[in-house]
């Protein structure tokens, strides 16, 4: 499996990809595969920039001086090595942390203090950022005790070493000096720019995680219940003393269903639903369910309004053309029965792991058994819907209907809007 660190890394050549992944594992998080990547990167680096001391030591003859960079890059070799091998991360991680921290300090006590070591022991405050990157704020704290120990030691031996230290020409002091400030201060950037770019990222993927949750949430609960539910824990109940409800079941949907092929079927019962969705939204009426081919909207709930019934006659008028319009084509012909009432409902959310926002009531069983006594492709609603919207639509009297479970009580078909 090819090891594919994330972007930070992405841009180097294939040849340095591969060797930073050197100690990856196929199973590794995403953010431990880049921290690997980025301390065996470190690793490399250092080790690379230490043939600078090696070879200009070496140069001035100071062959002790140069031996210490040269055992550190041999030593960071094998280091490296070894998590090839082994890819155990710890053991890497605190090799390469000591070697940063206390190699620096031979080198300048080698060279006979701060000043003609050209306070190289500034290196080794890579270690304890390191640490705090690649390990943590609490592991982090003993390496820069260390440094800070490493610091005081140096400056207690300083005037005592300088009296014998070799002689390093001027130039070179300064250019090391140079080379130390803009080698540490780089380093300490880079690291930063790592950690900042890495929190930059978890921060985008929660806000992306946060917008999917939205949305899921959205999806299945009216936009007030859902801010009502992230806001506080507990049961969201409410009750509304006037609310319309409305519910439509597709006739010959059954008979479609054993001639037409799943796929085909179902694209079809969305292409309607997705249809009426659009409809309702348009009026401001909230869809609570579907269940098979039955559909539930209603209007006033969760947010009360005073046009709700003219709302839901607008919505049911646009309904029915709307089912001719998208199963033009089928096997079978299809048509959509409606049932519409008013009245008080309690709406609240129901489920744990499942959220679902329902009504309940008279209200709604009414609406019910309008829907499923009327007659295909027709609009019936009560008699409390047909006074409140009788000054500004149009209907035709069913007379008095037997109603399962309820007395025999009069309906009305919904023609058309005055």
């Amino acid at each position: 499996m090819e090891l594919r660190p994330r972007r930070t890394i992405g841009r180097f050549p294939g040849w340095l990809q591969r060797l930073v992944a050197i100690g990856s594992l196929p199973s590794d998080p995403d953010e431990t595969r880049l921290q690997k990547s980025v301390l065996v990167l470190s690793a490399v680096t250092m080790a690379g920039l230490a043939s600078i001391w090696v070879v200009t030591y070496a140069a001035l003859g100071l062959w002790g001086s140069a031996a210490i960079p040269f055992v550190y890059q041999a030593a960071s070799a094998a280091s490296l090595a070894g998590f090839a091998r082994t890819r155990r991360l710890v053991l890497f991680r605190r090799s390469q942390l000591l070697m940063s921290l206390v190699f620096p300090f031979l080198l300048q006590l080698s060279l006979g203090g701060f000043e003609n070591g050209s306070a190289v022991c500034l290196w080794g405050l890579t270690s304890p950022l390191g640490a705090l990157l690649f390990a943590g704020a609490r592991q982090s704290i003993p390496w820069f005790a260390g440094f800070a120990a490493l610091v005081g030691v140096s400056a207690a031996v300083d005037s005592a070493i300088a009296a014998s230290a070799p002689d390093v020409p001027q130039g070179v002091v300064i250019a090391f000096f140079a080379l130390n400030l803009l080698g540490v201060g780089g380093t300490a950037y880079a690291l930063m720019q790592y950690f900042v770019r890495a929190r930059d990222r978890a921060h985008r993927a929660l806000e992306l995680e946060q917008e999917k949750s939205e949305r899921l949430l959205l999806n299945v609960l009216p936009a007030s219940v859902a801010e009502r539910l992230k806001e506080r824990e507990g049961v969201i109940a409410d009750h509304f003393d006037e609310a319309t409800v409305l519910f439509a079941d597709l006739v010959g949907f059954t008979p479609l269903a054993e001639r037409m092929p799943a796929e085909r079927l179902v694209a079809l019962l969305d292409r309607i639903f997705a249809g009426w969705d659009a409809l309702a939204a348009e009026r401001g009426a909230e869809k609570i369910k579907t269940i098979g081919d039955a559909y539930m909207v209603a209007a006033g709930v969760p947010v009360p309004r005073a046009d709700h019934p003219d709302a839901i006659a607008s919505l049911a008028l646009a309904m029915v053309p709307e089912v001719e319009r998208c199963s033009v084509g089928a096997a079978v012909p299809l048509a959509v029965r409606i049932g519409i009432d008013s009245g008080p409902v309690v709406a609240g959310v129901i489920g744990q792991s499942k959220f679902t926002y329902d009504l309940w009531g008279d209200t709604v069983n009414t609406a019910s058994r309008m829907e499923s006594h009327a007659p295909p492709g027709r609009i019936q609603v009560t008699e409390r819907v047909f006074e409140r919207l009788r000054g500004r639509f149009e209907f035709s009297s069913r007379g008095t209907i037997e109603v399962k479970g309820k007395d025999p009580m009069p309906s009305y078909l919904l023609v058309g809007a005055r």
